[in-house]
C-alpha cells in the first residue's frame, strides 16, 4: 500500500475505520516498520486489533474530536465502508487547517468527487481497485493462452512460414512482421517476410536498409516453398493476393475479408500491431534483437504519430519497455532520410497545383517516375497553415496514383477515399493516411504519351478532384489553383 502511495519519507499513519480494507492496510504498514494508530467505534474489532499487538483505539470517525486525535499524524486513511462517515472526518480534518495527506474510501464516482471536493488527496473505490485487478489479471491469463497458442501454429510448421503483410507496407507493418520471424526463429522455424507492390516513403527504405530487415517481394516468392501462412498488419493496406488458407491473423484493425484461421488476434484496441507482438516477445521472455526492437518503437512511434494519435495505455507500456533495447542513433537517421531531388520537384508541383476548399488540399503534381514521392508531398503539404487535410495525386505509367493524409478528427481520410474510388480502383489506408490507385483510361479513355499529355493532366485533374471534393463534403473554393495562387 504505501509504495502505492509512494510516501516513503512520511513516517507516522492513523487509519479511520478499520474493516478489511483497514485491516490488511494496517498489517502491511506494520510489517514494513510504520508507526499505525488505529482508530475505529467498533469496540470488539479494537480489542482484536489489541491482540496482535497494534496500536488501537475507540473512537467515532464522525466526532469532530477525533480529528484533534490524528493531528499529529503525517498520512490518515479513511477507509471505512460508511462513505457518510468518511466524508464527515475528511471536513473534520480540513476544518481544523490540518495539512495531513488524506486518503479516502469512496463508493462510486459520486462519492468520489464528493470526497475530493472535502479535501481527500487520494480517493480510492474498492469496488474499481477490485474490478481492475480482476481485468489485469485476465489479460495476463489470456495473453498466456494465445502465446501458447501461438507457438503451437509454429510449432507445425514443417517447411517454412510466410508472413504476409499489406502492399507498399509501412513501419508497423514491417516491424510486426520482424517479430514474428523473430518468435520463429527462437522456435527454430524459418520464415520470410513476404510484400506486395513497393517499399514506399523514403523514411520506410531508410528503415528497412538501417535495420537490415530482409523482406521478399510477392512476384519473386514461390509460395509452394511455404507450409504456415501469417497475415500481419494487413487490414487497411489491401488484402494479400493468396488464395491459400491463412494460419496466423494479427492486427490492430479487424480485417476486410473473413478468414478462418487457426490463430487470431485482433485487438481494436490498441493503436499498432508492433504494439501486440511486443506482448508476445515479453510473455514468451524472448532475447530481444536490437534491430527488431528498433523497428517495432519505431513502428508504434509511426503509427501513433509520437503518441499523438489514439495512444493506449498498451502502446506505452509496449514503447516503455522497447526504449532500452532499441539503438536510438538508427532511429534518429530513420526519422530524417535525405530528400531526393525527384521528391523536391514533387513537392514543387504540388505546391504550384494545389487548390484549397476550406481547411481541404488537392493538388495535381504531374507525371512522375517515383510513386513515393508523393506520400512525402502530401505530408509536407500537411504542415501548411489552416490545412487539415491533403490529397496529391500523379500519373505514372496507365495509373493515377493519389496519397492522402489528415490530421481532421472529424474525418476518416481511408472511408473518404474509399467512397471516393473503391467502385474504380483500388484504395486503402485509415483515418490519416491512406492512398489510392486508379486505372487511367477509367477517367480519360486517353492512352499516355505523344501530345496526349497536357489532355490527360486537364482531365484527370478535373476528375479526381470533383470526385475527391465531393467524397469530402466541400463546397466553394476559398483559395488556391492550378496557377498556384
Amino acid at each position: 500500500m504505501s509504495s502505492g502511495i509512494t510516501m516513503a519519507s512520511m513516517s507516522t499513519y492513523a487509519i479511520l475505520g478499520c474493516g478489511s480494507v483497514g485491516h490488511a492496510v494496517a498489517e502491511e504498514l506494520e510489517a514494513e516498520g510504520k508507526d499505525v494508530l488505529i482508530l475505529d467505534s467498533d469496540e470488539g474489532r479494537v480489542e482484536a486489533l489489541r491482540d496482535q499487538d497494534l496500536d488501537a483505539r475507540t473512537a467515532d470517525i464522525r466526532e469532530a474530536e477525533t480529528a484533534g486525535e490524528v493531528a499529529d499524524r503525517d498520512v490518515v486513511l479513511i477507509l471505512s465502508s460508511d462513505v457518510d462517515a468518511n466524508l464527515e472526518a475528511v471536513e473534520h480534518i480540513r476544518d481544523r487547517g490540518d495539512e495531513q495527506f488524506i486518503v479516502a474510501r469512496a463508493s462510486d464516482p459520486v462519492s468520489a468527487d464528493e470526497l475530493t471536493e472535502a479535501g481527500a488527496d487520494v480517493v480510492i473505490n474498492p469496488s474499481a481497485v477490485i474490478s481492475n485487478s480482476a481485468l489485469r489479471a485476465l489479460e495476463t491469463g489470456e495473453l498466456e493462452y494465445k502465446a501458447a497458442q501461438l507457438a503451437d501454429v509454429i510449432d507445425d510448421t514443417d517447411t517454412r512460414m510466410a508472413i504476409l503483410i499489406h502492399r507498399s507496407p509501412d513501419p508497423d507493418s514491417i516491424a510486426s512482421a520482424a517479430a514474428l520471424r523473430l518468435i520463429a526463429a527462437s522456435r527454430d522455424v524459418d520464415a520470410d517476410i513476404i510484400y506486395q507492390g513497393e517499399i514506399g516513403h523514403q523514411e520506410n527504405r531508410a528503415f528497412v536498409n538501417l535495420l537490415g530487415l530482409e523482406l521478399v517481394s510477392a512476384a519473386e516468392a514461390d509460395f509452394s516453398e511455404y507450409d504456415t501462412f501469417a497475415m500481419v498488419d494487413h487490414a487497411k493496406g489491401g488484402e494479400p493476393e493468396i488464395d491459400r488458407e491463412v494460419d496466423v491473423i494479427i492486427d490492430h484493425y479487424e480485417p476486410d475479408t473473413e478468414r478462418d484461421a487457426q490463430f487470431m488476434d485482433v485487438r481494436p484496441n490498441v493503436s499498432a500491431t508492433s504494439t501486440i507482438l511486443t506482448k508476445y516477445i515479453q510473455e514468451l521472455d524472448l532475447k530481444l534483437d536490437q534491430n527488431v526492437a528498433t523497428a517495432l518503437l519505431y513502428g508504434i512511434r509511426a503509427e501513433t504519430l509520437d503518441f499523438k494519435r489514439d495512444t493506449t495505455p498498451a502502446d506505452l507500456t509496449a514503447a516503455a519497455y522497447l526504449y532500452p533495447f532499441a539503438d536510438h542513433d538508427t532511429l534518429e537517421q530513420v526519422e530524417s532520410p535525405s530528400m531526393s531531388p525527384e521528391t523536391l520537384d514533387v513537392l514543387a508541383e504540388a505546391i504550384r497545383n494545389r487548390e484549397v476548399k476550406g481547411s481541404h488540399l488537392i493538388s495535381n503534381a504531374g507525371f512522375i517516375r517515383d510513386r513515393d514521392a508523393l506520400s512525402q508531398a502530401a505530408q509536407h503539404l500537411l504542415n501548411l497553415e489552416g490545412i487539415t487535410t491533403t490529397a496529391v495525386f500523379a500519373i505514372a505509367d496507365d495509373t493515377i496514383y493519389l496519397a492522402a493524409r489528415s490530421k481532421d478528427i472529424r474525418m476518416d481520410i481511408g472511408n473518404v477515399l474509399e467512397d471516393a474510388f473503391a467502385d474504380m480502383g483500388e484504395a486503402a489506408g485509415h483515418s490519416t493516411d491512406a492512398s489510392a490507385e486508379i486505372p487511367l483510361g477509367i477517367f480519360t479513355g486517353i492512352e499516355t504519351g505523344g501530345d496526349n499529355r497536357d489532355t490527360l493532366l486537364e482531365l484527370t485533374e478535373q476528375a479526381v478532384k470533383t470526385k475527391l471534393f465531393a467524397a469530402m463534403g466541400v463546397e466553394g473554393s476559398e483559395s488556391g489553383g492550378s496557377n498556384g495562387s
